[in-house]
C-alpha cells in the first residue's frame, strides 16, 4: 500500500516542500529510502523501526521502499524520521491517511519514540503556509518557532504516540498560538547603554548619523579615548528589528542551529579580534556564512565582506545587510630618519 506524506527541508535559507512517498508491499523484508538522501537521512530506517516497536505497534515485516521527492534535491538531517514513521503508520492501516490531508509534518525520532528539535523549523513553516497547507506537526522543541507564522496551525507533539492518538482522534490538543508583540521586545543590558557615555559629543553625533542611514564607521583615536565604548553602545541606539527583519534573521540562526530563542528579538552584534582572517571571518565555516545578516560589527580593519556560500555543487545567496565599524590607533612612524 501507498501512502504519501508532507514534510519540508531547506535549501539556503528558504523551505521547500518534500513529498515522503512510502510503499509497502510484499517480498523479501527491507527497508530502503530513496531520493537522494544523506546519511543522516539513511540512519533513519533504525530510529523508525525502534520507534514504532516501543510505542506499542508492530513493525511490518515486508519490502518498504521510501522515497523523498524531489528525487534530485540533497536530503539533509534527521527530520524526515518523523514523515517516514508516519508514512509507514499510514501504509499499516494504523493511521487513516485522509487525516493526513493539508498536513506536514517535521521531527527526529529517539528510539523510544520521544521527538527531539531540528533545524531549519521556520523557513519550512514559511513554505508550507505559502504552499497552502493548514496543520504543521513538530517537536514540541520546536513548537514556539513554528508558531510565529500567522495562518498555519502548529502543533508541538513530545512524543510518537500522541501523535498517533491525535490523528485518530483519540487527543484533543489546541494550536500553539504566540504574541508576536511580545516575543519582539529587545533588552540590551549586556550591550551597554549609549547614554552611559559622557563628553564625545562629535564622536557620538557621528554615530548617530551612521546610525540614522545605516552608514559605515571609521574612528581613529588613541588606545583609552573610547573607540570600543562607544561601537559596543552603537547597537543600543539602532531601530529595533521589524517583524520581517526579524524573521529574515530568525531563519539564518534556525537552519544554522544556532536559535536560542523562538525568535532573534535584537539586531546581532559581533567583535571579531582585530588579528582575525579573511577567511575566519566570512569563510570559516557554514555556520559563520549563514549569520552574516544585519550584522554590526566593527574591526581594526577593513574586510571585503562576501554574500555567497558555496557548498558542492550548489551555490547559495544570503542577504547580507553590515554596517561596519573600524577604528585606528594612530602610531609613531619613521621616514627617512625623521620622527613623524
Amino acid at each position: 500500500m501507498l501512502s504519501v506524506v508532507k514534510s519540508g527541508g531547506t535549501y539556503g535559507i528558504n523551505g521547500y516542500v518534500v513529498d515522503v512517498e512510502v510503499n509497502i508491499s510484499q517480498g523479501l523484508p527491507q527497508f530502503t529510502v530513496v531520493g537522494l538522501p544523506d546519511t543522516a537521512v539513511k540512519e533513519s530506517r533504525e530510529r523508525v523501526r525502534s520507534a514504532i516497536e516501543n510505542i506499542g505497534y508492530k513493525f511490518p515485516v515486508k519490502k518498504i521502499t521510501v522515497n523523498l521527492a524531489p528525487a534530485d534535491v540533497l536530503k539533509i538531517g534527521t527530520l524526515y524520521d518523523l514523515p517516514i514513521s508516519i508514512g509507514i503508520l499510514a501504509s499499516s492501516g494504523i493511521i487513516n491517511e485522509n487525516d493526513l490531508k493539508d498536513t506536514a509534518f517535521i521531527g527526529e525520532l529517539a528510539l523510544n519514540g520521544d521527538l527531539r528539535g531540528v533545524k531549519g523549523v521556520l523557513p519550512i513553516a514559511i513554505k508550507l503556509k505559502e504552499a497552502g497547507f493548514k496543520r504543521f506537526i513538530v517537536p514540541l522543541e520546536n513548537e514556539e518557532e513554528a508558531a510565529i507564522v500567522n495562518g498555519l496551525d502548529v502543533y508541538g507533539f513530545a512524543n510518537l504516540k500522541e501523535i498517533v492518538m491525535f490523528l485518530n482522534g483519540d487527543l484533543e490538543k489546541q494550536p500553539k498560538k504566540i504574541d508576536v508583540d511580545e516575543v519582539l521586545e529587545c533588552s540590551l543590558d549586556h550591550i551597554g547603554d549609549f547614554a552611559e557615555v559622557k563628553g564625545q559629543y562629535t564622536v557620538k553625533k557621528a554615530l548617530e548619523i551612521a546610525a540614522a542611514g545605516f552608514h559605515n564607521l571609521l574612528m581613529i583615536g588613541s588606545p583609552g579615548s573610547g573607540k570600543t565604548m562607544l561601537a559596543r553602545r552603537f547597537l543600543s541606539i539602532l531601530p529595533p528589528l521589524t517583524f520581517q527583519e526579524a524573521i529574515e534573521v530568525t531563519k539564518i540562526h534556525s537552519i544554522a542551529g544556532v536559535l536560542k530563542d523562538n525568535i532573534v528579538r535584537c539586531r546581532p552584534f559581533r567583535s571579531p579580534h582585530h588579528t582575525i582572517s579573511d577567511i575566519a571571518l566570512i569563510g570559516g565555516g557554514c555556520k559563520t556564512q549563514k549569520l552574516l545578516r544585519k550584522l554590526k560589527i566593527y574591526c581594526e580593519k577593513y574586510k571585503n565582506y562576501c554574500k555567497t556560500f558555496i557548498n558542492s555543487n550548489f551555490l547559495f545567496r544570503y542577504p547580507c545587510y553590515l554596517t561596519v565599524s573600524q577604528f585606528f590607533f594612530p602610531v609613531p612612524i619613521y621616514s627617512k630618519g625623521n620622527l613623524k
